[in-house]
């Protein structure tokens, strides 16, 4: 498939004054799934429908008090010319800091296919309450382009005597870079963040891809915009100037307000812009990792506490069903039967934890499912399957619920193959669990000390039970920290109830639980500066 950006260079005409939100709802059999931060306007997406449910995405940078916002960020969708792929826009207006949207106020949307939007140089339509029913005078504006280079554009960026806009204290500069299209016209790429009441401000370093930032031309035209940020909206102008991407190399630049210029003949600059590095780095994939032999190898533990009931009786959640299933067994089938066919030798340890296991009847938060502690390893999912079941009626179950031991036992393996410095193994632990959690404190240290390594964690919950504790691992609202106060150094835990999916194919529930591995794959190598042991040829045609 082609892979193109969805630029939501949007303009929304009579638009509330207040915090923009869009939304990008996409439906698709085979969702793409990515991590969502708490920003002011949102991608959703899904392509082909599951019964009509939509499934987040990913959201755009904040836009506050502006009724024509431009948005920078860019949304990745693989395009299938053979395939129809319902896109669902919606703006969403904003006043607290709630991650959840129905508290806030829909100011309408768009549907329309992914074809419409890359057959049109600009795709515009009116927003909509609902079909039919116009949503004001506001409209959506979107472009796409395909991606053509996996090639990164990384500056560090810094100023010096910049003019003062403010009355009462400096300025509060930040930086636009804008490319020009083909028909002339300038379209932002980067907006960077805001430097409070600094004349001689030093931007955090950033990164755009280069299709995004120049569409891979190095000569194509970039202008930079230097400007003094408001909180009404209204953000003045600093001074700007235009370049390319090759002359970015020059380390230095005027920056020019044409009105002053214009008018004081004395007038030399509004400040220097001085581009302190830019490196072109190329950014490897999930798929250069996975096409370039890295193996993932594939755990499942799972809960056999007491609070999952007596598997004998019916309300048991191990209570296995007349037709052969439970709400385990269906985890197990829809994560385990995607992630087997990233692992060559299909040999996959599965462990139990919080039952008392025979022949001493201890209780055990490490055993092995296929009651061969030497050799835990079970032969595809159905192995995995088969162990369970044959286990099932030789333990008993008991408790508490820790997870730390599990999490411990995988990491080992996960720091022996990190110690090899090369891409070569990830892990995924598959958790799944009625709730309860005995030993939160070391499980979190568990997962601090595991985001160091090549792995992530999926937590499944089956049942009714209250999943605070399994959302605070999560760590989506904020990065998970120690008892100790230690942050994790990357997210690597996904929680998904499964409750959310009873409805739903057995698909969106792998779908979802799987949709941070690439990104957290990927970020886990890049942190650590490791390519993929074989970058994926280029056969020339």
């Amino acid at each position: 498939p082609l892979k193109v950006i969805c630029s939501p260079v949007v303009g929304f005409n009579w638009l509330p004054t207040g915090l923009a939100w869009l939304l990008l709802l996409v439906k698709k059999k085979t969702s793409v799934f990515a991590d969502s931060h708490c920003m002011n306007t949102c991608f959703l997406l899904t392509i082909n429908s599951f019964a009509s449910v939509f499934v987040q995405l990913d959201r755009t940078e904040r836009i506050k008090n502006c009724q024509n916002p431009e948005f920078c960020k860019k949304l990745v969708v693989d395009y299938y010319f053979e395939k129809v792929q319902k896109l669902k826009f919606g703006v969403y207006d904003i006043d607290n800091k709630s991650f959840d949207l129905s508290d806030d106020d829909y100011l309408g949307g768009v549907e329309c296919t992914l074809g419409q939007v890359v057959s049109s140089l600009v795709f515009t339509r009116p927003l909509e309450l609902k079909q039919g029913k116009p949503a004001g005078k506001g409209t959506i504006t979107i472009s796409a382009e395909e991606i053509k280079d996996t090639r990164v554009v990384y500056l560090e960026i810094e100023a010096r005597n910049l003019d003062k806009k403010d009355f009462l204290g400096k300025s509060d500069p930040f930086l636009e870079f804008y490319k020009q299209s083909d028909a002339g016209m300038w379209q932002l790429v980067y907006r960077s963040e805001v430097i409070k009441n600094n004349l001689n401000p030093c931007w955090r370093k950033c990164s755009v891809p280069l299709q995004t930032f120049c569409g891979g031309d190095f000569n194509k035209p970039i202008k930079v915009q230097c400007a003094d940020h408001d909180s009404d909206g209204s953000h003045d102008l600093i001074g700007t100037f235009e370049t390319n991407l090759t002359e970015l190399q020059k380390v230095e630049f005027e920056c020019i307000h044409p009105e002053k210029k214009q008018k004081k003949k004395s007038y030399k600059n509004s400040g220097i812009i001085r581009i302190k590095s830019c490196k072109i780095e190329t950014e490897y994939s999930f798929l250069d990792y996975v096409m370039g032999g890295c193996q993932i190898n594939f755990t499942v533990g799972v809960d056999f506490t007491g609070s999952n009931g007596d598997p004998k009786s019916p309300d048991s959640l191990h209570y296995i069903s007349p037709d052969g299933i439970n709400e385990y067994l269906i985890a197990i089938w829809s994560v385990g039967s995607v992630v087997q066919d990233y692992d060559t030798d299909k040999l996959f340890p599965a462990f139990g934890f919080g039952a008392q296991v025979p022949p001493s009847w201890q209780v055990s938060h490490e055993f092995a499912l296929n009651c061969n502690p030497s050799n835990p390893y079970c032969h595809g999912i159905q192995g995995i399957v088969d162990a369970y079941r044959q286990i099932l009626p030789q333990i008993r179950l008991y408790g508490p619920t820790n997870f730390s031991p599990i999490i411990n036992h995988v990491a080992r393996f996960a720091a022996h193959s990190a110690q090899q410095g090369a891409a070569s193994q990830y892990f995924i632990l598959l958790i799944i669990t009625d709730g309860e959690i005995t030993d939160l404190d070391q499980t979190r240290q568990a997962i601090v000390n595991a985001s160091k390594l090549p792995m992530s964690i999926i937590i499944v919950g089956v049942g009714e039970a209250d999943f605070k504790a399994m959302e605070f691992l999560d760590g989506d609202n904020g990065v998970l920290k120690s008892l100790t106060g230690e942050p994790a150094a990357r997210d690597i835990v996904q929680f998904v109830p499964f409750r959310q999916f009873k409805n739903a194919p057995r698909e969106a529930l792998s779908q979802m639980v799987l949709a941070e591995v690439p990104k957290q794959l990927v970020s886990y190598y890049k942190w650590q500066g490791w390519p993929p042991v074989k970058p994926p040829e280029i056969k020339m045609m």
